[in-house]
């Protein structure tokens, strides 16, 4: 094995496809992380909404390495770059020298200039997001069995997501569904049924990154599980006791964001120029301006695709740049020259819109319904890692379809109540 290190920042999907694409390269690599597990983030969302358990999506880093001995997986966070020096300064005091530094740090929930909100509106980036909301989304229906003020209990009972992307079209279906077919008959002093589910959206239409007809046919099939559309409106406040938009008030206590994201500071630790969502402007080759040694990929990267639109922050993209930049460095390493400039190549986008009907959009052909529900259903089963977790997955998405239950409806924080009745 060579002396050249290859440090990877980051264990999601672009930051893992690089690791794999360099393995047999003879490099020895470090793969940095501030979370032990990789997260499969497409199905956050059925975690969040108790469909899944959060073992299910997730799998411990060092034991995907575990036969790579070119690979050493750190648990650590990164606070700053030397580029100078080619040092990766840890919060814990150790500094790592690289020869190749790789970013893929991601990006985060964003809230316009408004962080005071994310106490009463998180965002779903991680699992400690997911069981968060999922707790507080069981906690309201329990609240709500024992509360005897009508004001206060309907609030409790609506549940607001601001923002009509995919990850807020998903919520917004599986929690009306959960409320009028899975919880009816688990209660006594309340009507689950009667659930508000509302979905803001700043724009003019929900899923605005499809065509119009699909985003047509996911309002319709939205507003068929029951869940109120409410479409350019503004949100100006979101407090404990519910959101305030350019139209109105929204009384409810259970409010998620899904309206926007933030990079990581990897431009701030470069000092190089960045996009408004802060993403590294990176070169055709997915490297830092400036820097040849430095590649930044996945949601921590802006950029332009052949005709001038942005490739979208998704997975596939994510994982086409990490083997893009795992191919330049094999190259550099054997000395072959250096392959063409990094073109993504779209394999189509997907969304569900509850347990039974989804849309994909793949270019010129166009699905919606029951087939595209179970084209997504196996492509997401398909891309899990490991047989067990796909087995697992699809049994409890075959489980739910048959029976109706969700099988992760647990709450196992200490003094829930009292905390959640006090946030």
């Amino acid at each position: 094995m060579s002396e050249h290190h290859v440090v990877v920042v980051g264990g999601g999907f672009g930051g893992l496809q690089v690791v794999n694409g360099l393995k047999g390269a003879g490099a020895r690599i470090t793969l940095i992380d501030r979370r032990n597990h990789h997260l499969f983030q497409p199905l956050l969302y059925q975690v969040a909404t108790t469909i899944l358990s959060t073992s299910e999506i997730a799998w411990p880093i060092r034991h995907l390495y575990s036969d790579r001995l070119d690979v050493t997986t750190l648990l650590g966070e990164v606070v700053s770059i030397d580029t100078a020096a080619k040092g990766v300064s840890l919060r814990s005091g150790m500094t790592l020298r690289y020869d190749t530094l790789v970013l893929a740090t991601g990006a985060t929930h964003a809230y316009f200039g408004r962080d005071e909100w994310e106490p009463v509106a998180p965002g779903l980036k991680t699992l400690e997001d997911a069981t968060t909301i999922r707790r507080r989304l069981l906690l309201a229906f329990e609240r709500a069995e024992t509360e005897t003020d009508a004001a206060i209990r309907d609030a409790l009972l609506t549940f607001t997501i601001v923002g009509a992307g995919p990850t807020g079209v998903e919520l917004a279906g599986i929690i009306a569904e959960l409320a009028r077919k899975t919880l009816p008959r688990e209660f006594r002093n309340i009507d689950t049924r009667k659930t508000r589910v509302v979905l803001v959206e700043a724009g003019p239409r929900v899923l605005p990154t499809f065509a119009e007809e699909l985003s047509a046919y996911a309002s319709k099939a939205l507003q068929g599980l029951g869940v109120e559309l409410h479409i350019g409106e503004r949100v100006v406040e979101c407090t404990t006791e519910g959101v305030e938009t350019s139209e109105g008030f929204i009384p409810s206590h259970t409010i998620v964001w899904a309206a926007g994201v933030q990079a990581s500071p990897a431009a701030k630790w470069l000092d190089v120029a960045a996009d408004r969502a802060g993403r590294v402007v990176v070169e055709k080759d997915l490297t830092a301006p400036g820097y040849p040694d430095v590649f930044v990929v996945g949601d921590t990267a802006a950029v332009t695709q052949t005709n001038g639109a942005p490739v979208p922050g998704i997975a596939p993209a994510a994982k086409q740049q990490g083997a893009y930049a795992a191919k330049v460095i094999r190259a550099r390493l054997a000395g072959d020259p250096a392959p063409p400039p990094f073109c993504y190549r779209h394999q189509g986008s997907l969304a569900t819109i509850g347990q039974s009907a989804a849309i994909i959009d793949f270019g010129r052909i166009k699905l919606k319904g029951w087939i595209a529900w179970w084209i997504w259903g196996i492509a997401h089963i398909y891309f899990l890692i490991g047989t067990r977790s796909r087995f697992a997955v699809a049994w409890s998405w075959l489980w739910i379809y048959l029976s109706g239950q969700h099988s992760a409806r647990l709450i196992t924080q200490k003094e829930v109540m009292r905390d959640e009745n006090h946030r």
